[in-house]
């Protein structure tokens, strides 16, 4: 790994701070704002506007071609960026499934007029979008989905259901993956679609969650008519396309937002422990050099990743690491904190808890950070099989019709 930058990399990377240092407040520790919260209205349009900010001043879809909108740059000037970007307060982001994975996948396997239409409205921060993957009986294992899509002349009818659907409620469009032959084996029999969530018969409920936030919705489709020119690849080949989704969701998804160790270190600074600074604490000390050491482990993997890309290749399965290790980071950050507030870690309220309830709601949060862009097992597959090499799993349904895998009775 080369650590340093290239010249033309630090002149980016100068760039990149001038921009933000003239457009945005710089975090310190404790003063975040955790990113789990109720999404609002108020917070969209925030959102969408320093998403415009930085596409007007060439800093969205960095790599992306000048004609959708882009710089022409390099994949490592779009990791410097965000990299930075880190170290500002900026609006909670709602562009992550938009420009980090519904539109690098459209640019992969769509048609050239369905990335002039829908390229430079996501970028721009106009058109956000949501990923309906995952289903009540389809979840970690994504391809036993059972959403239908039928052909009817220039037309796919859909009916079934998703869940755990990310921002749906303000979403204009959807990356969908549905069965269209259910005769072959379930990876072959899926195709992958663009819905319009403002389509007939798309109807969208919101999952109220334990931190009392409703970010996550399910979705209902009821003959929904989705045109065959919004199909992106082949008729089958909706499992290749999703991959390419899921692998772009696996970077994007990579560093989970909450309190980290400068957090948990600003809160054992004002806490005593048998009255004297909990910081002195060896116990304390032990577990806040533990979670640096792993903050340091991930710091240097996601160096790996800006390594790969400087060096013109794609970064590979050990981005999985980084989500896996960094949400049980999270939960057991917010854990320790709730403990070491004692009494005061019941308090809910921002305005009367310490550290404005950050751990508090992290704790509520955090378990679902652990499922969200595939679960702590599914991870740990990918990267023993893919990273590690070791054998795969044994599937009993493999090269199976999906109609005549055994299903149990209800």
């Amino acid at each position: 790994m080369d650590f340093s930058d290239t010249p033309e990399e630090a002149a980016f990377r100068a760039e990149v701070r001038a921009f933000l240092t003239a457009h945005a407040p710089r975090r310190t520790a404790g003063s975040r704002t955790y990113r789990s919260r109720q999404l609002t209205a108020a917070d969209v349009r925030l959102s969408q506007q320093w998403q415009a900010t930085k596409a007007a001043a060439g800093f969205a879809g960095i790599h992306w071609p000048r004609r959708y909108g882009g710089r022409d740059g390099t994949q490592m000037q779009a990791a410097i960026f965000a990299a930075e970007e880190e170290a500002f307060d900026v609006p909670p982001g709602v562009f992550n499934q938009s420009v980090g994975m519904a539109l690098p996948t459209i640019m992969a396997h769509g048609t050239e007029a369905l990335i002039d239409r829908y390229a430079r409205p996501a970028l721009y921060g106009e058109e956000i979008w949501c990923q309906l993957f995952s289903e009540p009986a389809a979840g970690s294992d994504l391809a036993g989905l059972r959403t239908r899509a039928m052909r009817d002349g220039e037309d796919w009818v859909v009916n079934g259901q998703k869940v755990w659907t990310s921002n749906a409620h303000f979403s204009q469009f959807g990356m969908l993956v549905a069965r269209t032959d259910p005769t072959v084996a379930k990876h072959a029999g899926l195709t992958f679609f663009i819905l319009d969530m403002s389509a007939p018969g798309v109807e969208v409920r919101r999952l109220k969650q334990i931190s009392g936030t409703a970010n996550f919705c399910e979705v209902f489709l009821t003959d929904v008519r989705i045109p065959d020119h919004h199909r992106l690849g082949a008729v089958g080949e909706g499992w290749k396309v999703a991959l390419t989704m899921l692998a772009n969701e696996r970077f994007t998804v990579g560093k989970t937002e909450g309190p980290d160790v400068d957090d948990i270190l600003a809160l054992v600074r004002t806490l005593t422990i048998d009255g004297r600074p909990a910081i002195q604490d060896p116990a304390v000390r032990e577990k806040i050099a533990r979670w640096y050491v792993q903050s340091e482990g991930l710091k240097y993997t996601r160096l790996r990743t800006q390594t790969a890309f400087s060096r013109g290749r794609a970064p590979g399965p050990e981005n999985s690491i980084g989500k896996l290790v960094s949400a049980t980071k999270l939960q057991e950050i917010a854990a320790y904190g709730i403990e070491l507030l004692g009494q005061a870690g019941a308090v809910m309220d921002p305005d009367f808890a310490p550290m404005n309830a950050w751990f508090q709601e992290a704790l509520l949060y955090a378990p679902g950070k652990r499922i969200a862009g595939g679960t702590d097992e599914i991870l740990r597959n990918i990267i023993a099989e893919r990273v590690l090499k070791m054998p795969g799993e044994m599937r009993a349904d493999k090269d199976v019709p999906f109609n005549q895998i055994p299903t149990s009775r209800r």
